[in-house]
């Protein structure tokens, strides 16, 4: 078992996602039980599902400095480091510790693919059209140049592309270059868009519902895909309100390319040691934010998990009915829905699920719920078994 660590302050964070731009709206989406996911109207050829889409991405404006950057992934970042004044804190942070001392860490799943699919379809005379001719746009590190580029950081720049776990391990890689002294803060950002490859890819899995997604619902169907733009800072000190980052754990049990441990064997591994880098037992958690895709098998081994490990005085929900799975930003969206639960101190219940699925146990929330949460944690686990379990506490 991994050695406990010292906290971590999560000094500013904001998401921006189909539920709106910055945490006021997504904690009044939450507590309106108002989900983000409409009829799918991205996809020029027909797929009926449902899908989370951020109003404004096409028309937002890069800064002109950054305009060999534009993307759409690129805009979608833009739009989110300009809500709850994240640009401000970033650059503030910047210049408290030092450009080369700030890391800049970044989950991305989907960062270039969209840019490629226009370049094929806008194709000029054989060749990409001259505003996507630009390398970079094609690379899974687009997002990490651009927001290096935009942010001035001169520290370490890394990207990280495990599927959906990808923005919840750069809570981990983070807190490791702290801990090493290679940096002195991080920004953190999870950024992915709607892209056809994505959809269809999705579908060709007969993973898409028709109707919007229903976590741990008896009869749910499959996932809804969304988009969306998470932004933290991690710091060793902070305001004695500032939320905390207590602990990780990652795992890869390379079970299967899309189907999870038949017993939750990485999922397992993750959540054990999230706690005992936490120094918490399953007792002292309050709340759990689930990975809970709505598709058969996911929701099922854990739910299966999530009974052996918790009893009802934790209590547990998925938040994919409200903003979909925004895939690659899936783990700092979920964090921070997880640190507005404990903000205003309520538990979200599973939106959509109509019949809840009798192998969930008597942790599960499907209504919401007033609860003080002090201790919780947010699951993410990645297609090819790539697993990570953050833990996040009060200052105190």
């Amino acid at each position: 078992m991994p050695s406990r660590i010292p906290p971590l302050a999560i000094t500013a964070y904001t998401a921006t996602s189909a539920l709106g731009r910055g945490r006021d709206a997504h904690a009044a989406a939450l507590h309106a039980r108002r989900s983000g996911l409409r009829a799918n109207d991205f996809t020029r050829e027909p797929l009926p599902c449902a899908i989370g889409r951020v109003d404004g991405v096409e028309a937002a404006a890069l800064p002109p400095a950054q305009a060999g950057h534009d993307s759409r992934n690129n805009r979608l970042a833009w739009l989110g480091l300009g809500a709850d004044g994240f640009l401000d804190a970033a650059r503030a942070c910047i210049e408290r510790h030092g450009a080369g001392r700030v890391a800049l860490v970044v989950g991305t799943s989907t960062a270039s693919i969209g840019a490629t699919e226009q370049a094929y379809r806008e194709l000029d005379g054989g060749r990409f059209p001259a505003p996507l001719r630009e390398p970079m746009l094609h690379t899974p590190h687009s997002l990490a140049a651009f927001l290096q580029a935009a942010l001035g950081t001169r520290g370490p720049c890394l990207t990280v592309a495990t599927a959906c776990s990808s923005s919840a391990k750069i809570f981990a890689k983070a807190e490791r270059l702290l801990r090493l002294g290679v940096a002195d803060a991080a920004v953190l950002a999870g950024v992915d868009t709607l892209c056809g490859s994505v959809l269809f890819g999705f579908n060709a899995l007969e993973l898409v519902a028709p109707e919007p997604c229903r976590p741990f619902d008896a009869e749910r169907r499959g996932l809804s895909i969304g988009e969306a733009a998470g932004f933290a800072l991690l710091e060793r000190e902070g305001a004695a309100d500032a939320p905390r980052l207590l602990g990780y754990g990652e795992s890869s049990d390379a079970y299967h390319m899309s189907t999870p441990h038949p017993e939750g064997l990485g999922a397992r591994r993750a959540l054990a040691d999230a706690l005992a880098r936490a120094g918490v037992s399953p007792r002292e958690v309050d709340y759990v934010n689930l990975h809970g895709t709505a598709t058969p098998k996911n929701d099922a081994v854990e739910a299966a998990v999530i009974g052996e490990v918790f009893d009802a005085s934790t209590r547990v929900s998925a938040t994919k009915g409200w903003t979909g799975h925004t895939l690659g930003a899936a783990g700092i969206l979920e964090s921070v829905l997880t640190l507005l639960a404990m903000e205003h101190a309520f538990v979200p219940g599973c939106l959509n699920a109509v019949m809840p699925d009798p192998a969930c146990s008597a942790s599960f929330a499907f209504d919401n719920e007033p609860r003080a949460i002090c201790v919780a944690l947010s699951n993410s686990f990645g297609f090819g078994g790539n697993n990570c379990t953050l833990a996040f506490g009060r200052a105190h």
